[in-house]
């Protein structure tokens, strides 16, 4: 008899146990689905702020860009994987690039730059230096200007709202790199 109420214990605690990791497993994938993602840096386009291969936890649902944002967006006439960008001005703003300068200014103002890798040189292909950025859109550029293919060039241009997968938040891994992105 005690025997059989042990066993019975034991099974008890095992559907317990199972129940609370499917539990799990499904506010896991919910939260992932609905809410964000993982996605990893591919390249060299955002150093000194990102490296390749950080793993960065994106935010999406509800999420509005704005200037100074981290985000991941896709464009799949530009590159098949995602690609990871800081918003530098969004619609209805003017982007003024300044390469004797080396600077950006957004609606006039220069803006104030202290996580890009190094002064901007003036990259190889044709480009125009004032861009009017249309509603519903960004204009986004690497970190590592004068090794970023970013807004500056006409294959990606602009990027409309809707090609953002998300705004990158947080570095998961390596674990060296963990924290909130600057």
């Amino acid at each position: 008899m005690e025997e059989t109420k042990k066993q019975a214990g034991a099974g008890m605690e095992a559907f317990f146990w199972l129940q609370a990791i499917v539990g799990a497993l499904v506010i896991i994938v919910l939260v992932f689905t609905f809410f964000g993602r993982i996605i990893a840096v591919e390249g060299s386009s955002m150093v000194p702020t990102l490296q390749d291969g950080d793993r960065l936890l994106l935010y999406s649902i509800g999420y509005t860009p704005e200037a100074g944002d981290v985000v991941v967006l896709t464009k799949d006439s530009f590159l098949e994987t995602p690609i990871v960008k800081r918003v530098i001005a969004t619609g209805g703003q003017t982007v003024e690039i300044d390469y004797e300068d080396r600077c950006v200014r957004v609606d006039g103002t220069e803006l104030d730059e202290p996580y890009i890798n190094e002064l901007m040189e003036q990259p190889y292909w044709d480009q125009s230096d004032v861009i009017e950025v249309p509603e519903g859109s960004v204009f986004v550029m690497g970190d590592n200007r004068n090794h970023s293919s970013d807004s500056r060039d006409e294959h990606l241009g602009c990027v409309d709202n809707r090609l953002i997968l998300g705004h990158a938040v947080l570095i998961l891994s390596p674990f060296s790199h963990f924290g909130r992105i600057p």
